[in-house]
């Protein structure tokens, strides 16, 4: 059933940021940063478009629930309870899509000038297929300049929803990682093609970052080598 009120598109919203916040506050985390970017709470002069795929979204709106973030959110009916969720954990919303309104996010990020640095995708959002990037991300990275930041993430033995992108639903108190890969420079004003190139490479470092992640929190075993900053969260 899809919520269409407001108010309670808000309530839900309001009630729903307690809820995320709650269970992800109580897991153990590893964080590792890869990329000089580093954590994307710091303000930094570098605005990135931070990519995460969407299954891992619950985890990716608290970790990344910022005022120096906004979220990519479909036009679609689909996203508004989500949409709400992120205006409840404090950042803006882009209107638009992986797959639509690429345009009019850019217009969106170009103007903007206020403390919202950072954008956030799940580049196989709306609808999928899961774990496949759609080109939106790549296009909004080549006419903003801002660079690409793949990040993965692994749960110890989440709950999957029956969801297109088997949602993640992490067990409380469980363990988490989180990886963040190395910033992806996007050339100007590509072209169908150039976008394909681009598309694939961040499509596979966020999958390899995943499955990284994804081993090393089912079984605690610390991959190497791990170049990066290392930090609990």
């Amino acid at each position: 059933m899809k919520i269409r009120n407001p108010r309670l598109l808000k309530a839900a919203g309001w009630l729903g940021t307690r809820a995320v916040r709650s269970l992800i506050g109580s897991l153990r985390t590893e964080v590792v940063e890869l990329g000089h970017l580093g954590n994307p709470r710091t303000p930094t002069t570098d605005r990135a478009i931070y990519c995460i795929w969407h299954e891992y979204v619950l985890f990716g709106a608290a970790h990344f629930g910022t005022p120096n973030m906004a979220v990519l959110i479909s036009q679609h009916a689909d996203g508004k309870l989500l949409g709400a969720l992120i205006e409840s954990f404090g950042m803006k919303m882009v209107c638009g899509s992986s797959t639509r309104g690429g345009v009019e996010a850019v217009r969106v990020l170009t103007r903007d000038t206020n403390a919202r640095q950072h954008l956030a995708v799940t580049p196989d959002g709306p609808r999928g297929p899961r774990r496949v990037m759609q080109p939106g991300a790549v296009y909004i990275a080549s006419r903003t300049g801002m660079k690409l930041v793949p990040v993965g993430v692994g749960h110890l033995r989440p709950w999957r929803a029956g969801s297109w992108d088997r949602m993640a639903i992490p067990r409380p108190f469980s363990r988490t990682v989180c990886i963040g890969g190395e910033a992806i420079a996007v050339p100007p004003g590509l072209k169908p093609a150039g976008l394909e190139e681009y598309r694939v490479r961040v499509e596979a470092e966020m999958n390899r970052l995943t499955g990284i992640a994804e081993e090393w929190a089912a079984t605690g075993r610390k991959p190497q080598p791990t170049a990066g900053v290392s930090h609990a969260a």
